[in-house]
């Protein structure tokens, strides 16, 4: 082979090994912008979710102090019916004591 040939081989062979390492070079940069873009979408993802989660923990919050309220409510209830049952037990036997008839 003469020089012109070898030379001719040798520009090929580093124009391939160029545009082999440009390849290799943008192939990398493309899945380190994939991954960039999955990372992003993920943490967008779990900040959506932990908004919605500290959502439901008020309304849950907010949800117990219904509760507790309707719980205080029916205990309430419960003392005034008791109240009454005795009163009217008592007003039952004075009327008794007193010669009526209670009705």
């Amino acid at each position: 082979m003469d020089a012109a040939t070898l030379g001719a081989i040798g520009v090929i062979v580093v124009g391939l090994a160029t545009a082999t390492g440009a390849w290799i070079g943008k192939r990398g940069e493309n899945m380190i912008g994939g991954y960039s873009s999955l990372v992003d979408n993920l943490q967008e993802e779990r900040d959506k979710v932990q908004q919605k989660l500290t959502e439901n923990e008020t309304r849950l919050a907010a949800a117990y102090a219904e509760l507790e309220g309707e719980r205080a409510g029916k205990a309430e209830l419960l003392r005034q019916i008791t109240e009454l049952t005795t009163e009217n037990a008592r007003l039952h036997a004075r009327i008794a004591e007193l010669g009526g008839t209670p009705s």
